[in-house]
C-alpha cells in the first residue's frame, strides 16, 4: 500500500509520498515512489506513484524511454510537451497501456494489476498544475477549491487536509499539513512506511526548490508527530 498526496498552491507545489511496497506481511520492501524530471529554467516534473509496481516501474521505464529517444516528438516525450495538459496525456496514455498489457497477463492468475500516479509541474510560459491520473489512462486536475490529491491510502490522512489546506495555505504551512496528514496514516496503517520523500516546487521556480529524504529516525519528524499527538489529547480533554 502507498500513501502519496500533492498541493497545488498560489506559491507553490508540496509532494510526499511514502516508500513502503507490501506484497504480503513477510515481504515488506523499500521503493521510491516520487520521480523527478527537471531541466532547470524551462520545465520540472514530479511523478507520485501507488499501486502494483510492475504496472509503475514499466511505464516510468517506457517515459524515460520516449524521453531519451533520438526521434522524441512533443506526443511523446514528456520533456518535449507543449504544456502540463500534455504531459498528463502522455503519462496516462502510457499508464492504460501499461496496465492493460500487465493484466492481460495477470488474469490468467485471477489478480488485479492497476496502479495510480500524481503528475505535477510547470513548463516555462504556463502555469503550476497538478494532476491525478487513473488506470485507465484519464485524469482530474487540482483546481484553486480542491487545491490537494491523493493516491494509495489517503481516507487517514485526509481530515487535516479538509481542515486547513486551501489555496492560499503559505508553504511553510502546507509541508507542516502534509506530514501531519503522513503522519496520521503511518499510525493508522502498517502498511504505508518510512522513509518519506517530500519535494517542494516555488511558482516560477522551474526547478524543485527542495527535496527532502525522512528517514525513520528523524528527530524533527518525530518530535512534529509527538507535538501533533499531545495537542489532539488537550484538545479532546478540553472539550466538554
Amino acid at each position: 500500500m502507498t500513501y502519496c498526496v500533492g498541493m497545488l498552491l498560489k506559491e507553490g507545489l508540496v509532494l510526499l509520498s511514502d516508500t513502503r511496497t507490501n506484497a504480503g506481511l513477510d515481504n515488506i520492501s523499500v521503493y521510491r515512489k516520487m520521480f523527478t524530471f527537471e531541466e532547470p529554467g524551462e520545465r520540472v516534473i514530479v511523478m507520485l506513484t501507488a499501486g502494483n509496481l510492475s504496472v509503475t516501474q514499466t511505464t516510468l521505464a517506457r517515459l524515460n524511454e520516449a524521453i531519451e529517444d533520438p526521434e522524441a516528438t512533443t506526443d511523446t516525450s514528456i520533456m518535449q510537451a507543449e504544456s502540463m495538459l500534455d504531459v498528463a496525456t502522455i503519462t496516462g496514455e502510457m499508464l492504460s497501456r501499461v496496465t492493460a498489457e500487465t493484466q492481460a497477463r495477470m488474469d490468467r492468475m485471477n489478480q488485479a494489476a492497476t496502479a495510480s500516479m500524481i503528475v505535477a509541474g510547470q513548463r516555462k510560459g504556463g502555469r503550476m498544475r497538478l494532476f491525478l491520473i487513473y488506470p485507465e489512462g484519464n485524469f482530474i486536475e487540482a483546481t484553486e477549491d480542491t487545491p490537494y490529491l491523493q493516491i494509495g491510502e489517503h481516507k487517514y490522512g485526509k481530515p487535516i487536509l479538509d481542515r486547513v489546506i486551501t489555496a492560499n495555505t503559505p508553504l511553510d504551512e502546507a509541508r507542516k499539513a502534509v506530514l501531519l496528514s503522513m503522519d496520521s496514516t503511518l499510525r493508522s496503517n502498517l502498511s504505508v512506511g518510512m522513509p518519506l520523500d517530500m519535494a517542494i516546487i516555488e511558482t516560477d521556480a522551474l526547478r524543485v526548490s527542495e527535496y527532502r529524504r525522512i528517514e525513520a529516525n528523524d528527530e524533527e519528524f518525530a518530535a512534529m508527530s509527538a507535538a501533533w499527538s499531545q495537542a489532539l489529547r488537550d484538545a479532546f480533554a478540553q472539550i466538554a
